[in-house]
């Protein structure tokens, strides 16, 4: 199980190193930003090392919203981060599950999930897996909670789709951490990456504001249950720069007996 965290684009490998980390993850473009990402330049030394790497997508990707000036734009954008996680040696390309506006059918946006899949499929598909990220709030979300999620697994329908499972995300979503895993898996079949943050929110609170995992609202626990059961490679997302994501890594490796 390889344990790691997001750190800042500009040279992931130093800051993989920096916090013991065999994983990180990273932005390849600004993350509030349209601008497709650039070739990098250190791509054959990302191809060649012994770090795994995820890129998460820019968060104004929304391809679930009923805006064409937002939905059609983020399906190009999604397929151009792809492309380029790919082209990085990335082991997957995280997105946010998006949300339709208030007063729009939920139902709609799922099947503009659909329809990525589809638009992407017309020229020859995701070349890495896409994980499908759960989010923390609004009421109109595509991933928050999990009989959300089950419409748009089910709308995906035969579609290769990832999944990845946010502790906090899930917490301050209103779903409880306790066996959570099970039920998810019971949608998706899988797991394929946690993001293993505290929350600063209560639960239910809808705020996305993570926290390091000796802080927060959630019992640290809890935390290291969900990722003993998922069996999946771990990023964590918290605060505190080197220091504090370095202390995150240590106390997940020591409760998961892994030197990953």
């Amino acid at each position: 199980m390889r344990i790691g965290a997001h750190v800042d684009q500009a040279d992931p490998l130093a800051e993989a190193a920096s916090r013991s980390a065999g994983a990180a993850q990273f932005f390849l473009s600004d993350p509030q930003g349209w601008k497709a990402p650039k070739p990098r330049e250190d791509a054959d030394r990302l191809r060649a090392a012994d770090v795994d790497l995820y890129v998460h997508a820019p968060y104004v990707i929304n391809v679930a919203t009923l805006n064409n000036r937002i939905r059609i734009p983020s399906r190009k954008l999604l397929l151009g981060h792809a492309a380029a996680a790919a082209e990085i040696g990335a082991k997957g390309l995280i997105v946010h599950g998006g949300h339709v506006n208030a007063g729009d059918d939920l139902a709609v946006g799922f099947d503009n999930w659909r329809k990525t899949f589809a638009y992407a499929a017309d020229s020859g598909g995701f070349p890495l897996p896409v994980l499908i990220e759960n989010t923390a709030g609004g009421e109109n979300a595509c991933a928050r909670r999990l009989d959300a999620l089950a419409r748009l697994w089910d709308a995906l329908g035969d579609h290769e789709v990832g999944f990845c499972l946010d502790t906090c995300h899930a917490h301050a979503g209103g779903e409880e951490l306790l066996d959570l895993v099970d039920r998810v898996k019971a949608i998706t079949g899988r797991i394929d990456l946690v993001h293993a943050n505290n929350s600063k929110g209560d639960f239910n609170s809808g705020q996305d504001r993570h926290d390091n995992l000796d802080g927060g609202t959630i019992d640290p626990d809890l935390v290291v249950a969900v990722i003993r059961a998922a069996g999946a490679p771990v990023i964590v997302e918290t605060p505190g720069g080197v220091a504090g994501q370095a202390a995150d890594i240590a106390f997940l490796r020591e409760r998961l007996g892994t030197g990953a």
